[in-house]
């Protein structure tokens, strides 16, 4: 372990944290998270890597790059000599110790970001934080992301390092994540300052209702997203990984339909391209019974209801557009 130190002033205040970042191979650029201003407590984050260990105070402005940061002076933020900011949505990926309140135990975010000529990419910001979930860790979800206890010892607490994250100091359109509606539950609107959230497995299944999976992994081998390094995208349910790997299909949703749209299809429930359980399962919508699809009205799941919904007012408007064939004029 190397380790380096150190420090800033800017004026009385002082604040430091600490980061424990990592490189897969020299592909991945350094990652670094920074905390407020008026936070004075010792933080760890982890990140995907090489091991290097360094105690640094908050800079005014960190700018991102493709081969890392560049530190900006506040005296040419004064000036409004701020550098433009691209249009930008971070992805965020959580992984638990449980199922309570604040029971998160890592955070990984990577950004996606417009380049000038309205494409979209993949920003060199990118990391993850460990959090003190506060209560051990339990077996079933150790099992998933192989976080230990010992793990989070002397990690920040989850209300006290959310912010941090979700609240970047280069302001998102937009925060993003698979399945969001988990992140959700943790990622409250106080925590995020109200952002919109896109959900791309809602996306997913709007735009390549082809598939015949949507798990982000799933995803990820069906689909062979163009850029995407196989080594930052692992160890797969570790949450960095997670998150880069989610990005790479935003980044291609954005491609192919606008922001604005993404947000819409994930304000609603998702729209099931096949039934997914039952004696129908495997069929597409239109193919199920009338019986059988007003039976799904009913169903407890939402996402089943609203698909049943669609596909019935989908028959609904095919028969009232049938036309009917004009009647034979008279001959006299």
């Amino acid at each position: 372990m190397i380790s380096t130190a150190a420090s800033t002033r800017r004026g009385a205040a002082r604040a430091s944290f600490r980061i424990r970042s990592s490189l897969y191979g020299d592909r991945c650029s350094l990652a670094r998270n920074w905390f407020p201003n008026n936070c004075a407590e010792t933080r760890t984050a982890r990140f995907a890597g090489s091991e290097a260990e360094a105690t640094l105070e908050p800079p005014s402005c960190w700018i991102a790059s493709r081969v890392g940061r560049t530190n900006v002076d506040a005296s040419e933020i004064a000036r409004g000599e701020q550098v433009a900011e691209a249009a930008r949505v971070r992805v965020i990926d959580l992984e638990t110790a449980g199922n309570g309140p604040n029971d998160v135990c890592e955070i990984g975010w990577q950004d996606v970001v417009q380049a000038p000529d309205g494409r979209w990419g993949l920003d060199a910001e990118r990391g993850s934080l460990l959090i003190d979930p506060g209560r051990p860790i339990s077996p079933e979800t150790m099992a998933i992301h192989h976080i230990l206890d010992r793990d989070v010892i002397g990690a920040p607490l989850w209300k006290q390092a959310a912010a941090s994250v979700l609240q970047p100091r280069q302001p998102v359109a937009a925060l993003a994540a698979h399945r969001a509606a988990f992140e959700r539950r943790y990622c409250t609107p106080r925590l995020c300052a109200g952002a919109p959230w896109i959900c791309t497995w809602k996306c997913a299944l709007r735009l390549w209702p082809h598939l015949p999976r949507f798990s982000n992994q799933m995803l990820r081998y069906q689909r062979m997203p163009v850029g995407l390094v196989h080594e930052i995208g692992l160890p797969a349910h570790r949450a960095m990984p997670d998150a880069y790997v989610t990005a790479h299909h935003l980044r291609d949703m954005l491609n192919e339909a606008s922001l604005e749209q993404l947000l819409a299809w994930s304000a609603q429930p998702g729209l099931l391209p096949r039934v997914p359980a039952g004696s129908e399962r495997g069929k597409a919508w239109s193919q199920v019974d009338l019986q059988l699809l007003q039976g799904f009205l009913k169903d407890r799941d939402a996402d089943i209801r609203f698909t049943a919904e669609m596909e019935l007012a989908r028959r609904e408007d095919k028969s009232s557009t049938v036309k009917e064939p004009p009647i034979q004029p008279r001959l006299l």
